[in-house]
């Protein structure tokens, strides 16, 4: 994949299908440790911490409409190349986390992408999940949470054209924002 939103999508749907109810997509990036880190927590269904470890290799899967699982280890294969690592920590029942890790700078680590698209595309899949989203480099950081969301909108589906167009909005202008403030700092 070219762009690591659609690496984090891919994640965020497997947290569909464990069933979960919050998936918690987080971003941190650190310019003075030269890291950029992602972390994907649900609570879905969860599995052992055997099963969690096999799914790194990309022949095996739960899936019945095909025989081989890319997403995971395509995603460690990216972290691997720009220097880091995947890390998968889950438990039947009680749901599941991924943390990747990279080199901010590296040059084999792919572009964000578009974040505020897939952000969007997770809420409007399934609209009786929440989701949390936290973006932060350095001290500058902005939270989308649908829980917030939902209470201010009321009966009003999430998945409507004109929230879902003020989420894409909230999104792209954060993330603009984000690296305004950055490069603010870096310049001064």
């Amino acid at each position: 994949m070219k762009e690591l939103s659609l690496h984090i999508l891919d994640v965020a749907e497997n947290s569909l299908r464990a069933k979960s109810t919050l998936i918690e997509i987080n971003i941190f990036e650190s310019t003075a440790k030269n890291t950029f880190e992602m972390m994907i927590k649900d609570d879905g269904c969860g599995m052992s911490e055997e099963y969690a470890q096999r799914i790194l290799d990309p022949f095996v899967t739960e899936r019945t409409t095909r025989k081989v699982g890319m997403g995971i280890p395509l995603f460690a294969a990216t972290a691997e190349s720009a220097n880091g690592e995947l890390r998968i920590k889950s438990s039947p029942g009680k749901g599941t986390t991924i943390w990747v890790v990279m080199e901010r700078d590296h040059i084999d680590r792919p572009p964000l992408g578009d974040i505020a698209t897939t952000v969007t595309s997770l809420i409007c899949n399934e609209d009786s999940i929440d989701v949390v989203f936290v973006h932060q480099v350095d001290n500058h950081k902005y939270t989308l949470d649908t829980r917030e969301i939902k209470e201010n909108v009321g009966d009003l589906p999430l998945c409507t054209s004109s929230v879902i167009s003020w989420i894409n909005d909230y999104v792209n202008e954060n993330e603009i924002k984000l690296r305004e403030e950055i490069d603010n700092e870096i310049s001064s």
